[in-house]
């Protein structure tokens, strides 16, 4: 099996195994998945890590992918007739709804604003694209905490500085727990004046064809504008558009 993958063709490879899986990967792991022999799979991989493709999983065996090819799979997403594609997607929708739409995406830093559009309306909230918000007490950083397993979820949520944004952030671990396995059974997180006093949200998960967390779509608007009972009575017109970014994202 190990000449059916060219030489240069190899590291390629790896980075496509290590995105078949949420999981961190050993080496021994990738190669078994690949067919590659052990001294030529630990070879390739100590290269991308020390390149930057790829670090180790803190806690944990094995590798995962680092900050720079975060970077370079994001730029290709965004540089390609995709983004259109999705601009598109999410103007229509923000045309439904009458305010603000996001497509977010989970990163270090937190949940990361990488398209937006705006609302006519001249009282906004401003967050605009490049801006990272907390995983704890936005729409969207809930919709992905809620993603995770049971487990990582859990050590997720003990390692997260639960700072108190409003009066209504949720800052108890337990508390937040019991609100993650509620997104999980009904599909949408809401943000009740968690983030920012006066403003409401709800978001939806975008997944892969595989049914893994990819993303989120999520549109806010002030209390004055939007209540959570009309941002609920959007909810499926937020899930049809996550099927169409599945769709615009991965198809052939």
């Amino acid at each position: 099996m190990e000449n059916k993958i060219a030489p240069n063709l190899r590291s390629l490879a790896i980075l496509r195994a290590m995105s078949q899986t949420d999981q961190p990967l050993t080496p021994t792991e990738i190669g078994k998945m690949l067919g590659l022999p052990k001294q030529t799979i630990h070879r390739l991989c100590a290269t991308l890590e020390q390149e930057g493709y790829l670090i180790r999983a803190v806690g944990q065996k094995g590798l995962r992918p680092a900050r720079r090819l975060r970077e370079m799979a994001s730029g290709l997403l965004s540089n390609s007739r995709t983004h259109i594609l999705r601009h598109q997607i999410l103007t229509a929708l923000s045309r439904d709804v009458g305010e603000t739409v996001n497509f977010v995406v989970a990163e270090e830093r937190g949940m990361f604003y990488q398209d937006r559009v705006e609302t006519d309306w001249p009282f906004r909230i401003q967050l605009p694209v490049g801006t990272h918000v907390p995983f704890h007490c936005t729409a969207s950083g809930k919709t992905f905490l809620s993603s995770l397993p049971l487990g990582q979820r859990r050590a997720m949520v003990a390692n997260l500085s639960l700072e108190q944004r409003t009066p209504n952030t949720i800052v108890e671990a337990e508390n937040l727990m019991t609100e993650l396995r509620l997104i999980r059974k009904q599909g949408y997180a809401l943000d009740k004046e968690e983030f920012v006093e006066g403003m409401v949200a709800i978001a939806v998960p975008v997944a892969d064809p595989g049914g893994r967390f990819f993303a989120a779509v999520a549109y806010h608007g002030p209390v004055q504008r939007l209540s959570i009972a009309e941002a609920v009575a959007n909810r499926d017109r937020l899930v049809e558009a996550a099927v169409q970014l599945r769709d615009a994202h991965f198809a052939d």
